[in-house]
């Protein structure tokens, strides 16, 4: 059985922030993710997806991401229930986070403070490991101008 889920975006508002009383991050934020198709009137049409992260990526999300931001999701759908203040059932479906990728740069979003993960940095929670770069980084990281031409004489490559 496969329960996966990938999704590009952009936040509808910026992530909330919250702790369990044990002490654990979580932070919820909605991404609106384009429909593939356009309506009948030629309009655009955006599904509104809840996400929630957890610990370590739950900070990350909260410090990083603003309204507006691009962002890919991958993760796993959840779909829980519980019962309101009324007796009713209530389900919810939301996507429980274990990647998440900035698709944009902070100095498009404008946020002052420091710097955070560069332009397509990937956080992942668990054994993933933390792979962001900061721009002051970017002469330790060997594929920081990727795209471009690398300098290589004929003699470094082994064929």
């Amino acid at each position: 059985m496969l329960n996966r889920v990938i999704l590009i975006g952009r936040l509808t508002k910026d992530p909330e922030l919250r702790y369990t009383p044990a002490g654990v991050a979580v932070t919820q934020f909605t991404l609106a993710v384009d429909r593939p198709f356009t309506s009948q009137g030629g309009e655009r049409e955006a599904d509104f997806i809840p996400v929630v992260t957890w610990r370590q990526l739950a900070e990350t999300c909260a410090n990083y991401l603003r309204k507006g931001r691009l962002t890919a999701v991958e993760g796993r759908i959840q779909v829980r229930n519980y019962e309101n203040n009324e007796g009713r059932r209530v389900y919810v479906t939301e996507v429980i986070a274990d990647n998440v990728r900035f698709l944009e740069s902070n100095r498009e979003g404008g946020s002052g403070g420091g710097q955070g993960p560069r332009e397509d940095s990937s956080l992942g929670g668990g054994s993933r490991g933390n792979n962001n770069y900061s721009r002051s980084n970017s002469n330790q990281d060997p594929f920081f101008d990727d795209g471009k031409p690398i300098d290589i004489s004929d003699d470094d490559l082994p064929f």
